[in-house]
């Protein structure tokens, strides 16, 4: 068998729980966000913020300011991945299940497949940030110098 350099080994038990927790990290992270600027701005805070489409919308103040949030939360979704993936080559995956996952939740909740075009557009945004920012973090962890000890070495 030849040996190779973080050689991948299939776990569903891991990658399920990877799955699961980047989607509370998700929900939690953005439901987080949306209390902080509803009680900076003081709005009413309601399950429709998250899972309504006609929420995400560029012609009002209260739906760019959602879009902000939603955003920030791509950011927050990319340290997650940061943490808990930790591989650059799979940030593309968990970026896009999260939101793979985010869309049925929201379908489910109108009862409607989506039908804005803001709404598919802040979405693929964020998975791009998110892919992008989480790739970045993994990749400065990754290429990190390994450091070897000086008692290791062997006598040549």
């Amino acid at each position: 068998m030849v040996a190779s350099f973080r050689s991948y080994v299939w776990d569903p038990q891991l990658i399920v729980s990877q799955i699961l927790t980047m989607q509370s990290i998700f929900y939690v992270c953005y439901g987080f966000w949306l209390v902080m600027v509803d009680f900076i701005v003081d709005a009413p805070r309601s399950l429709d913020q998250i899972f309504k489409y006609e929420c995400l919308e560029f012609g009002s103040s209260r739906g760019r300011l959602i879009v902000g949030v939603y955003v920030l939360n791509s950011l927050t979704g990319a340290l997650g991945l940061w943490f808990l993936v930790q591989r650059s080559k799979q940030c593309t995956d968990y970026a896009f299940t999260v939101h793979f996952l985010h869309l049925l939740a929201c379908w489910i909740y109108n009862r409607q497949f989506p039908n804005t075009v803001s709404w598919w557009l802040v979405n693929i945004v964020c998975i791009a940030m998110m892919t992008v920012l989480g790739e970045f973090l993994c990749m400065r962890t990754e290429l990190r110098a390994i450091p070897v000890s000086a008692a290791l070495k062997a006598d040549l």
